[in-house]
């Protein structure tokens, strides 16, 4: 009998099936070698932690070995674009290479399908008069007719920030189940049940740890009967999973529950309670609760009985208020919950942020960490640290086949694996599997196919202002704009702040406005969508080419291949903000276990960022392009040395007429035909 490990060789090999499906395939030793390395993983059991280098071609190096195995597959990713990119090219495209007949399903959170049910709540609404929102309402009412899935993603123009997708869609406390009058043809159900049909089922990090936090009747019900877990760029997956693993209350969750509560009184038990004081006292309650914290902004700590700054015999009063509407009107509606079902789960929902309420008014959960997180809305956070010990004992715990803790009918000798592109910067890849509890789990790093050296430079100019000077915004400005003016835009500047967001966009704005020389483009300004669309184009169609400014999430996850991007510029080493609750927390726990932060905490998360940030440049063989540290402490302290180790094996730029001749270099060759 041929062994799994001699299929996926086999399909590697120069004679195989990939080979012979696609055109431009051809072996890489890297790949195979972790395509073999998932392979002996899912005959064996176990957890496989995997570091591939950006050109490996990851992902058909654990789907080939998922698939030939026969097993039932639960595949996570880390964003809803890539759970479709990976559903609707990549699995088909392999399953047919294989020959393989594999049922597929898609699984996404609650608040990416249609509810009929809300719809129909919303278009009622007598307070819906916006005309945007009217509109938006009509173009989901006539696509509702024909939508198979329900899927939002499919609806085009949608912008994934419209105020019309939470009136339209469910969450966990106001869906009404099989209580539900649309319950038959529930979007949400119907993608659930398909998932419990299917041999691979793709989901998002979001909705696993979301899922596992609750119990809730989707992954509760799948992940017993699966026996192979893939989780795609794991390096989010600790920041995903502290979200859901503790408890949050925010005033959005109370102001949707006060809308919620005002609409189905009014609609459907109107004269019964005096739902708009109901609905006033609630919302009174919410936005006090706001007030309260004052002009605080971001996160704030949150160690004594209120959060930093504030006072806590009005924070507590603030809190007990909330609590006290949330019972008054749980009463309320316990008193019409046989009208409908509507009532009954608008019960269950306001007893549930009562004894939230009521959480926060007591003292923090041993190992875990309190803030809030202050905009125009308030949410209040308790999380653990980590996600280790949800890893260890509601994951592998099960995956050993020792039967401890293991629900009856479900699998065991599980196998768990994790790969990302970047995941640590020592040979046992720490900064990811300490905190996601796999310390033991085997570890694989497979390098880039790329050549480096040839392909791409690093250049870390000496004569810039020091990172915290008010000048080092205006000389990043100056030099981006500088070298998107010499090769004709293809520029993204990288930010660690939105702070420096601001006053770099802003300040290279100025410098092009009006000429038609470049276009500056600026995150948030656009939607992310849009903004990345444009940028790829760059100089074409007689438009003038690109510089885009970005912070956060576009330092990874962006993929701008060719010669649309060959300059990205770093403003800061990113360092994690030291006054963050979280990282604050983090740091005293190593300071306890006689560690430093520093050394343990710090340098390993900037660099594993600033290598995220450095990815975006070289994203094929034949690209090329230059990366721009702006930061002297990469060049002059020691732990620079560590940093600049992390990044790919880029030539060095000593000089800034080194720079400049790079750059001309780049020029040239985007210029030259072929």
């Amino acid at each position: 009998m041929t062994s799994l490990s001699d299929a996926v060789a086999r399909a590697f090999g120069p004679e195989g099936a990939l080979a012979a499906a696609a055109d431009a395939f051809s072996p890489r030793k890297a790949q195979t070698e972790m395509a073999m390395a998932v392979a002996h993983t899912i005959e064996e059991g176990g957890a496989l932690v995997v570091e591939a280098g950006t050109g490996v071609g990851k992902t058909f190096a654990y789907l080939v070995p998922a698939l030939l195995s026969g097993e039932r597959v639960l595949l996570s990713t880390a964003t809803k674009t890539l759970q479709d990119q990976l559903f609707g090219r990549d699995l088909p495209r392999l399953a047919q290479s294989l020959g393989l007949p594999v049922r597929m399903a898609l699984l996404k959170g609650r608040g990416s399908y249609l509810c009929t049910h809300r719809l129909e709540l919303a278009r009622r609404d007598p307070s819906a008069t916006d005309r945007t929102a009217v509109a938006s309402l009509a173009r989901l009412e006539q696509w509702a007719q024909s939508t198979r899935t329900g899927d939002l993603a499919e609806l085009p123009g949608l912008d994934e920030r419209s105020p019309v997708i939470p009136l339209v869609t469910s969450t966990r406390e106001n869906c009404l189940g099989a209580q539900c009058p649309k319950f038959r043809g529930c979007h949400v159900h119907q993608a659930r049940r398909e998932a419990l049909a299917a041999d691979v089922v793709v989901i998002n990090h979001h909705l696993f740890f979301a899922d596992l936090a609750v119990r809730e009747s989707g992954m509760a019900e799948l992940l017993p009967t699966v026996r192979v877990a893939i989780f795609d760029e794991a390096h989010q997956l600790n920041e995903t999973g502290v979200q859901f693993l503790g408890a949050q209350l925010g005033t959005g969750q109370l102001l949707d529950f006060t809308r919620d509560l005002l609409a189905a009184g009014l609609q459907l038990a109107r004269g019964l309670v005096d739902w708009q004081q109901l609905a006033a006292a609630s919302e009174r309650a919410a936005r006090d609760l706001r007030l309260v914290v004052g002009r605080n902004t971001g996160r704030v700590r949150w160690v004594q009985a209120a959060p930093d700054e504030v006072d806590p015999r009005a924070w507590q009063g603030a809190l007990e208020a909330v609590e006290a509407s949330l019972r008054q009107a749980a009463e309320a509606l316990g008193s019409v919950s046989e009208i409908a079902p509507d009532f009954v789960r608008l019960h269950e929902r306001a007893g549930l942020l009562a004894e939230r309420a009521a959480r926060f008014g007591a003292a923090c959960a041993p190992g875990s960490v309190r803030w809030i997180d202050a905009g125009l809305q308030l949410r209040l956070v308790e999380s653990p640290l980590d996600i280790a010990e949800t890893v260890r004992t509601r994951l592998l715990k099960r995956s050993a086949g020792t039967g401890e803790d293991q629900d009856a009918g479900e699998v065991s000798n599980r196998s768990w694996i994790f790969t990302s592109a970047t995941l640590g910067d020592d040979a046992r890849l720490s900064w990811f599997t300490e905190p996601c509890g796999l310390q033991d789990a085997q570890v694989l790093r497979v390098g880039s196919p790329f050549d480096y050296p040839s392909q791409a430079a690093v250049y870390l100019p000496r004569d810039l202002p020091r990172p915290n000077d008010a000048g080092h915004s205006q000389a990043v400005a100056r030099l981006a704009a500088s070298a998107a003016r010499q090769i004709g835009g293809r520029t993204m500047v990288l930010t660690t702040t939105l702070r420096a967001l601001r006053s770099i966009g802003e300040d290279l704005q100025r410098r092009f406005e009006g000429g038609g020389e470049l276009e500056v483009l600026v995150q948030g300004q656009w939607p992310k969508r849009r903004l990345i669309e444009r940028f790829r184009e760059g100089a074409s169609q007689g438009r003038p080419g690109c510089v885009l400014v970005a912070s956060a999430s576009f330092w990874e996850g962006v993929d701008v291949p060719g010669d649309a991007l060959q300059l990205v510029v770093i403003d800061k080493l990113p360092f994690p903000p030291p006054g963050d609750p979280l990282v604050e927390a983090r740091s005293q726990r190593l300071e306890g276990d006689g560690r430093s932060p520093f050394n343990d905490y710090f340098v390993p998360e900037a660099a594993v960022a600033l290598k995220q940030g450095a990815g975006r440049l070289i994203r094929r063989e034949s690209d090329r392009g230059i990366l721009v540290v702006c930061d002297t402490r990469l060049a002059t302290m020691g732990y620079g040395r560590r940093l600049l180790a992390a990044l790919p094996p880029m030539r060095r730029l000593q000089t800034a007429a080194a720079f400049d001749e790079a750059l001309d270099a780049l020029l040239d060759a985007a210029a030259a035909p072929g």
